[in-house]
């Protein structure tokens, strides 16, 4: 249970499904066929679709390659979150978008699975909230050239670790699209 007890909701953040980002990505069209699912769910159970949209060097802000896929399409009233780190905790306004929907509990989808969705998980269970990571609805690019594994193995690591991760007051879960209930 979160450690909020004043946050009894629940958002989506869909994290960096951007075009530089996807162009590579592992099992790239069922991942967003994935989200995009998640997105329906969300929306139809009046949850928060929170959109977290990275920008650096190499994908500069308002870049063809900073844009999200044309897959997903962000309704106007969902928040757009910016940032410039992997954890998108980190030097943005995600805790104040989070507080002001009262939200203690986040699902994570997206990407890069060994960057930003790890990150994004520990920045969100170290600073309070129950943290639920789907399974099949994240995805990395392949990146064995640096010695990484191969991108269905780190993904699959993530999800095994993930399930057994803990921290006193707070739930981390894993999660099949399918199995998701807002």
């Amino acid at each position: 249970m979160t450690i909020f007890p004043d946050r009894p909701n629940t958002a989506l953040l869909v994290v960096d499904v951007q075009n530089g980002v996807m162009a590579n990505a592992h099992d790239r069209d069922q991942v967003i066929a994935n989200i995009d699912s998640l997105i329906d769910k969300a929306r139809t159970a009046a949850v928060p679709v929170i959109w977290v949209q990275h920008s650096d060097e190499d994908m500069p802000r308002d870049s063809a390659q900073w844009q999200y896929v044309a897959e997903l399409k962000r309704h106007d009233d969902e928040p757009l979150v910016h940032k410039t780190y992997p954890d998108s905790f980190e030097a943005t306004d995600l805790e104040s978008v989070l507080a002001d929907r009262e939200v203690g509990r986040i699902v994570v989808a997206g990407a890069q699975t060994d960057i930003c969705i790890r990150s994004t998980l520990h920045g969100a269970i170290t600073r309070g909230y129950d943290t639920t990571l789907i399974t099949d609805a994240h995805t990395t690019e392949d990146l064995t050239q640096y010695g990484a594994p191969t991108p269905d193995k780190v993904i699959a690591h993530t999800n095994l670790y993930w399930q057994f991760h803990s921290a006193p007051g707070r739930d981390a879960e894993v999660v099949r699209t399918a199995d998701v209930a807002f």
